[in-house]
């Protein structure tokens, strides 16, 4: 008869598995409801084994919010080809993909998570925030925008997260239905500011003469024109 022998960790692998566990845990159950015990069980290893890698359940926390982020970052690349409203129904996709699989946890980093350590897991939304409206800027080729774009981008990016946060409350809108609502809100964003800002009316320009006919912006019409 033979036995299994379990395979000693590295010190970075162990780490790692630990914020990988965390990380699953706090993304089914605020991370308040979750232990350090329950950690421990799920990665299959001792409580005092936990505390030798991390100092405290804070610290555990604060490392599965940064692996959370960096992940939530990379939804938001794309790369720059086709339509920019195409473009941005495919990151919004994704976007809800996280917050699908993340619930939990998505809410807790984007609210702060606790009240310990906010200053840190704040920079950790704020970097999330600042990658988000980069890669829109980005997208519209503008890397130095006057100030009524950047506040376009900069209150698309929140409204993003505001609607995926009261939409994990219940799920009572389709998701696909919300993807294409937000990508709509920036257009519409940008259209109101276009009003008022010859700056923005050129951007505006700018992106609906690379929009298809029938693209992502051009249901926005239609659906518009129900009204009139």
């Amino acid at each position: 008869m033979t036995t299994g022998t379990r395979r000693r960790m590295g010190v970075e692998e162990r780490r790692d598995q630990l914020i990988a566990v965390a990380l699953d845990l706090f993304s089914h159950r605020s991370p308040e409801d979750v232990s350090i015990d329950e950690v421990a069980e799920a990665a299959g290893i001792s409580r005092p084994l936990v505390y030798h890698y991390f100092p405290g359940k804070q610290q555990l926390y604060e490392a599965a919010l940064r692996r959370a982020a960096e992940e939530l970052t990379s939804r938001f690349v794309e790369p720059h080809e086709g339509p920019l409203g195409t473009r941005l129904l495919r990151v919004m996709e994704r976007f809800f993909d996280f917050v699908a699989e993340h619930g939990p946890g998505f809410s807790a980093l984007m609210r702060g998570g606790p009240a310990i350590g906010s200053t840190r897991t704040g920079a950790m939304i704020d970097s999330v925030r600042q990658a988000a409206y980069e890669q829109i800027l980005a997208h519209l080729g503008i890397p130095d925008p006057a100030p009524r774009l950047e506040m376009v981008v900069r209150s698309w990016v929140s409204l993003a997260e505001t609607t995926a946060l009261l939409w994990l409350d219940g799920r009572r809108v389709p998701r696909a239905e919300l993807e294409r609502q937000l990508v709509h809100d920036f257009a519409a964003l940008a259209a109101v500011s276009a009003a008022y800002d010859g700056q923005m009316a050129a951007v505006v320009r700018h992106i609906l003469a690379e929009e298809p006919e029938d693209g992502m912006f051009a249901d926005l019409v239609v659906r518009l024109g129900r009204f009139a």
